[in-house]
């Protein structure tokens, strides 16, 4: 079992993931610690999310244990993803788009077998604020999407959800 540093921030959690994933099985205990805060989680997410690390049983329990912050960052991690590979595929930048579309695909994977209710209440709060405004919308104005990316977003998102 690797030890979680502390304090833990997100460069820490980068490292700590790095470290957890390339041990032969991971416990649910380890995710849960590493998820337990924001920074931690973003952490576990940009390395986990941009590798080809299996998705386990484990690591589902572990994401679970706290699903305010990581539902929070699903959502978001679907949404920039999905906006970025539309961002890269308008410079040709198809290794990068490519890129961009293996996180969106890893993180609607991950979505639908943490299944917690509240990422699809916020998936559908973030397809609302696409169309009339609401919680997401500084969100979504912080990261400056056009239009075209908010649509894309949307369709991405609805997948996920099933329509």
């Amino acid at each position: 079992m690797t030890i979680i540093p502390e304090p833990l921030n997100f460069a820490s959690a980068i490292a700590y993931t790095q470290e957890l994933l390339a041990q032969s099985e991971i416990s649910a205990s380890e995710v849960a610690q590493l998820v337990q805060t924001e920074e931690g989680a973003r952490g576990f997410f940009v390395t986990y999310l941009t590798s080809d690390f299996a998705v386990s049983e484990e690591i589902i329990v572990g994401l679970r244990s706290h699903p305010e912050i990581v539902a929070e960052l699903l959502i978001k991690n679907l949404a920039m993803s999905t906006a970025q590979e539309l961002f890269h595929h308008r410079r040709q930048d198809e290794e990068m788009a490519k890129s961009s579309q293996q996180v969106q695909e890893r993180t609607a994977r991950l979505i639908k077998l943490v299944n917690l209710d509240l990422v699809s209440e916020k998936l559908q709060q973030l397809v609302a604020t696409i169309e009339n405004g609401g919680n997401y919308q500084a969100f979504l104005e912080r990261w400056n999407y056009d239009d075209e990316q908010k649509q894309a977003i949307k369709v991405a998102v609805n997948k996920v959800l099933g329509k």
